[in-house]
């Protein structure tokens, strides 16, 4: 999950509205699936995308559109305080997208564990829908600070991350960003480093699991 988590807020970087999003969506499907395969199970497409999430991010297209668009339009009216903004902001959706992630994936996990899903039910959309629900009503009711500051933690000290944003602050030309060499590595240090320090937060993720399971039984 480490992995899927650092390569979902890293999709942020991508300048370009919309395809950012058609990259997260990519990488959480990517996630499912792996889940999935893991058990030796092989739903139908759609199954993947109900429990990968159909809006991953929060807020509509519009409102995504316009903020990227904003943050162009600062940088060519207040150069002075530009790059602290936009780097906290952008940090900030990086750290949230990859908060998402780890979160879903780690209680898809944990629901397949438990049995709520099996060959039968993954087949259907019924079963699926009602533990993507749940999952996403436990991920909303706990608050995410102590992952979230790893996370950011984690993020700022990425020189992958910084770099890339210092490019996209510099000379922002709407164009898809091309991956630096070396930049698998770097996301695997990243999702290793994520990894051992999530093992320190086994008390928050139990707390989250007995969310899900509150949910699941009250999910239609």
């Amino acid at each position: 999950m480490a992995f899927y988590a650092v390569a979902s807020g890293l999709t942020p970087l991508i300048p370009v509205p919309f395809l950012d999003e058609y990259a997260l969506r990519r990488v959480r499907e990517g996630m499912v699936r792996t889940i999935l395969r893991e058990r030796s199970f092989s739903p139908p497409d759609r199954t993947v995308t109900v429990l990968a999430g159909l809006h991953p991010r929060e807020g509509s297209r519009l409102q995504q559109f316009v903020g990227k668009a904003a943050l162009v339009s600062l940088r060519l009216t207040w150069r002075k305080g530009y790059r602290r903004l936009a780097t906290a902001l952008w940090v900030k959706d990086c750290v949230d997208m990859a908060s998402i992630s780890l979160h879903h994936g780690y209680l898809l996990q944990h629901a397949l564990d438990r049995g709520d899903l099996d060959a039968r039910t993954l087949a259907t959309e019924d079963a699926p829908r009602r533990v993507h629900s749940a999952i996403d009503a436990a991920c909303k009711e706990l608050d995410a600070r102590p992952v979230n500051q790893a996370l950011r933690r984690l993020f700022a000290g990425s020189k992958l991350l910084l770099d890339e944003l210092s490019k996209a602050l510099e000379n922002w030309s709407g164009a898809p960003r091309t991956p630096q060499q070396g930049e698998e590595q770097e996301v695997a240090s990243l999702a290793e480093r994520l990894a051992a320090s999530m093992w320190e937060e086994r008390g928050y993720f139990q707390s989250l699991e007995a969310l899900y399971a509150k949910h699941l039984r009250e999910t239609p």
